[in-house]
């Protein structure tokens, strides 16, 4: 009978001791924390020669690369590139910039985003050549795109010089 006492007694010390039992008012601490944002930015060659050719042949080179990178960290982020060429000019002679081509080639990405590539005909209007979705937090894509000129029969020699403009939205 004695030792009934002595127990209830334990665990009363027990109890009674301060941090051994949970008690209501525990204290606690609320973290925050901040995940900064950038922006949505592209970088290209400052210039790409493609080389020469005869009078009714091709020229063609790839043009460097481009890359992408989205530091927006959206938890749905899309963007598009866009690309659109001058004529080429040598003096007063001049190559139509739809005589040329742009051919996107492998697109590598990291983090996430879905890349559609899209192969197009140059103009002096902006074209959609790659357009990323599905992306998550920050993510970047590049490619080396091949710039190919098919230079007229009746043009003149010279260098010819002209500018591709990329954007991206």
């Amino acid at each position: 009978m004695r030792s009934l006492p002595v127990a209830v007694a334990s665990v009363a010390l027990v109890l009674a001791q301060p941090g051994l039992a949970g008690a209501a008012s525990d204290p606690s601490t609320t973290v925050t924390f901040t995940v900064t944002s950038g922006a949505l930015s592209m970088s290209v060659p400052v210039s790409s020669s493609l080389g020469s050719g005869a009078p009714g042949t091709q020229v063609s080179a790839p043009l460097g690369p481009v890359t992408v990178t989205d530091d927006r960290a959206l938890a749905s982020a899309s963007w598009s590139v866009t690309v659109s060429s001058t004529d080429f000019v040598n003096g007063p002679s001049t190559v139509p910039a739809s005589r040329a081509t742009y051919t996107v080639g492998t697109v590598t990405t990291t983090g996430t985003i879905t890349t559609t590539p899209t192969n197009v005909t140059l103009s002096n209007s902006a074209q959609v050549v790659v357009t990323g979705s599905a992306g998550v937090g920050d993510n970047t894509a590049s490619w080396d795109p091949t710039i190919s000129v098919a230079l007229p029969a009746s043009a003149v020699g010279g260098t010819y010089s002209g500018t591709l403009t990329h954007s991206v939205a």
